[in-house]
């Protein structure tokens, strides 16, 4: 498997909020969140990994460069404008074939991550698998639209009566899921929840594999809360 690490944006909230780390090196029981990420991938039987930073995180470029990693690891060091821009230009150094992403700030357990990896590299019907969860932690979540079945029918910005997942952040997908972003590229299309529904739209057939519980870093006050879950075994 493939995978690949959005870690370019700016943690504009954290830096507000009195945190002088770049929220990629925030540390979470002892582990910056980057490195917890990229040692994760690595024990999930990672054939590479490619990450991308904003021009302006030297600390965490150098941190990155130091790694000695198992397998091939790529770095994309570019300020975009959106997520789905930074997949843009991650798209031209994953290797070919399925590949997982993910978001640097998205904390979930490794167990959990396995068995969804697991799940999708043993699924031959679908063209994705996204991660949900039916814990909402996220200020402006996406709301995801299933079947009985789990197959994603609709990405919504707002609840509707029934409504029992959010995108988790953690994106599973094939190469077909290229063709789709460059058309999202070329029509001027922003931000990755649009993206997400432009391959609905083009009929890429994805489901949805739901997590326990994510969590994100967007706040000083996460990080506690990130560790807390992470060392809970509940």
């Amino acid at each position: 498997m493939n995978y690949a690490i959005i870690a370019a944006g700016e943690g504009s909230r954290l830096a507000q909020e009195g945190v002088t780390k770049p929220k990629p090196l925030i540390e979470l029981c002892g582990e910056p969140m980057i490195g917890r990420l990229i040692n994760m991938m690595v024990r999930c039987n990672a054939s590479s990994v490619s990450v991308i930073v904003n021009e302006q995180m030297t600390e965490v470029r150098q941190y990155l460069e130091t790694l000695q990693l198992p397998v091939p690891f790529n770095l994309v060091v570019k300020t975009t404008p959106s997520s789905m821009h930074s997949l843009w230009h991650l798209s031209h150094v994953i290797p070919r074939g399925r590949f997982c992403l993910t978001t640097v700030d998205t904390i979930f357990r490794e167990h959990d991550f396995r068995s969804y990896i697991q799940a999708f590299e043993s699924d031959e019907e679908h063209d994705g698998l996204w991660a949900v969860t039916p814990f909402v932690d996220d200020e402006k979540p996406l709301w995801v639209e299933v079947d009985r079945a789990m197959n994603i029918q609709a990405f919504r910005d707002e609840p509707w009566d029934g409504a029992r997942y959010v995108s988790g952040g953690i994106y599973a997908m094939t190469d077909r899921a290229r063709d789709v972003l460059n058309r999202c590229i070329e029509n001027g299309v922003s931000r990755m929840r649009n993206f997400q529904r432009a391959l609905v739209d083009a009929h890429y057939h994805l489901q949805a594999y739901s997590f326990p519980k994510i969590v994100d870093v967007d706040h000083a006050s996460d990080i506690a809360t990130a560790e807390a879950f992470l060392q809970s075994k509940i």
